[in-house]
């Protein structure tokens, strides 16, 4: 594919550093520093507005896809309105996604605004508040990833002291026959499971299947527990906004502490069921006072990395059963969880992944990666040419640190066992170390 990548930050650098090896990436950015921390992946970078016609002009021919990821949202919707327009005229008309956070242009996490030219709209702030809303609503859950319309749930669950897994072999553990373990993080590595791997106290199992398996599941790993129900949000930014409004259609009992006092009246009306606090979500009193400890989670949203990871280690302290914390630097996430966070999620990371989620009809799709960039899972289309639709998938050479770990037939998901053969025009889920990926896309 011919991509064009608007914006050079943290998230387009992610975006072009996934897709440079097997497409041809174009850069657009205005920042002369940013432009030379690209250097070093394998794209073609450009030194200007990503809104300009006449630069968009000069390297659109051709292009299939268009991704505006500036932190500026009108750059971002004007970059792709030109782009639709642009194409329109040539042999080929890109897909145009945009990166945009303002309420007055999106509403919801995920969005199409074909009239005006954007094939799909990305809010930041609501993607991240869904993903940690979703993470709330399982006790036991680190991630929680959804893709193949709906079809698929991929769940990381922590085993704790009471889990009925724990010293068990995953053969005698009774996994529902429409889910499977595709991965154990264990100490900083990652398994690969094989059927007489035993699982222990504080592994992570990421666990891959259809809805009504994993709600299975989720009772299982949560059987002991009571459903997360008392919740604090610090910080009212927009994020702390839209997590508390998810949450209370959800019944849970939520606190949200806001240090600026005008923006607390603000918010106080538009959220009737959330009780406002104006305070600093650092101050020892406050937390004590609204017994903090008591939480069945405490969520630090505000827009400062170290506030977000003192206020979410104090929470824990004081005995929160589950801290969560905002990261919008990548790089801080496995960090965060080192010092004793159970869950930091990253806006920028959030973000990256949806527009790779969204970008691939073709061949290769990307859904998400794990542990940092430890593991992936990707989505890979097979046709009757295919080396994996020749033959039963235990008869096939398939790569060590790979799994597939689930098969896509029209509307049908099917969670594969040996016998099972992947057939022209299926869409498959492998989960794979980073090395393995090429591996995995030479079988398709």
């Amino acid at each position: 594919m011919r991509i064009i990548i608007i914006g050079a930050g943290e998230v387009g650098r992610h975006i072009a550093r996934v897709l440079c090896n097997d497409n041809d990436v174009i850069v657009i950015e205005s920042d002369p520093e940013r432009c030379t921390m690209m250097d070093e992946l394998d794209v073609q970078t450009l030194l200007g507005n990503g809104a300009d016609v006449k630069m968009l002009t000069g390297v659109l021919p051709g292009a299939d896809l268009v991704v505006a990821v500036t932190g500026t949202d009108e750059v971002n919707i004007v970059a792709c309105m030109a782009s639709k327009l642009i194409t329109r005229k040539g042999d080929k008309i890109a897909t145009t996604i945009a990166r945009v956070s303002n309420p007055s242009y999106i509403d919801e996490p995920v969005a199409e605004r074909k009239s005006i030219g954007i094939d799909v709209m990305i809010c930041p702030e609501l993607t991240l508040a869904l993903e940690i809303a979703e993470i709330v609503s399982v006790p036991s859950a680190m991630e929680v990833v959804k893709f193949s319309n709906g079809k698929l749930e991929m769940v990381e669950f922590k085993v704790n002291d009471d889990n009925p897994f724990r010293n068990k072999s995953l053969v005698d553990c009774n996994i529902p026959a429409s889910a499977v373990v595709t991965a154990i993080f264990r100490k900083g590595n990652v398994v690969i499971p094989k059927g007489d791997d035993i699982i222990f106290l504080n592994d992570r199992l990421v666990i891959l299947g259809k809805p009504d398996a994993m709600n299975l599941i989720k009772k299982i790993f949560d059987e002991n527990k009571e459903r997360t129900n008392k919740v604090t949000i610090i910080g009212g930014g927009t994020v702390g906004v839209y997590l508390a409004s998810m949450l209370e259609k959800q019944e849970f009992d939520i606190k949200l502490v806001e240090l600026d006092a005008t923006r607390c009246e603000s918010i106080a009306e538009s959220l009737p069921h959330t009780l406002i606090l104006n305070g600093d979500g650092m101050d020892l009193s406050i937390l004590n006072d609204e017994n903090i400890g008591e939480m069945d989670a405490v969520i630090a949203v505000t827009q400062s990395d170290e506030k977000n990871l003192l206020c979410a280690l104090l929470a824990k302290q004081l005995g929160a059963k589950k801290v969560i914390a905002r990261v919008d630097k990548p790089e801080y996430i496995n960090l965060f969880e080192l010092v004793g966070i159970d869950v930091a999620v990253s806006s920028r990371q959030t973000t990256a992944n949806e527009v790779l989620k969204t970008t691939f009809g073709g061949k290769v799709g990307y859904i998400t990666s794990l542990e940092g960039e430890k593991a992936k899972v990707v989505q890979l289309t097979a046709n009757n040419k295919s080396k994996i639709t020749k033959k039963p998938i235990s008869k096939i050479k398939f790569p060590r640190n790979a799994i597939i770990s689930a098969i896509v037939r029209g509307d049908d998901v099917i969670i594969p066992g040996g016998t099972n053969q992947v057939m022209d025009g299926d869409q498959v889920v492998v989960f794979a170390l980073p090395s393995t990926v090429s591996e995995v896309e030479n079988l398709f």
